[in-house]
């Protein structure tokens, strides 16, 4: 079975504080743990020397074993916890699945 990334890209509120974009990220990091069938977790503000942002300010990839693991963790209380956390603190969340290999 093939490997499945999972890209999301965040847009903050002009009013989430860098307390609450920390505790977002913190949140993230750790579904590397709490989450089976998470292979690796990337986490950050882009970097890109493009500029092709399109608004966005942050984002994550989640590599997952399958797309079971995947399907699995949509329901994770924990990824809802993280999700509900990212709904309060953004204007817009983008998601994007990719079969590996």
């Amino acid at each position: 079975m093939a490997e499945v990334i999972h890209v999301v890209l965040v847009r903050w509120r002009g009013d989430a504080d860098a307390g609450a974009r920390e505790s977002v990220r913190a949140g993230v990091r750790g579904l590397r743990t709490a989450v089976p069938g998470v292979l690796a977790i990337e986490e950050g503000p882009s970097v890109s020397p493009e500029g092709l942002e399109q608004g966005n300010d942050y984002g994550f990839v989640v590599t997952f074993r399958d797309a079971a693991a995947r399907d699995a963790y949509l329901p994770h209380p924990v990824h809802l916890e993280v999700a509900e956390a990212i709904g309060r603190t953004a204007d817009r969340v983008t998601v994007f699945d990719i079969a590996a290999g």
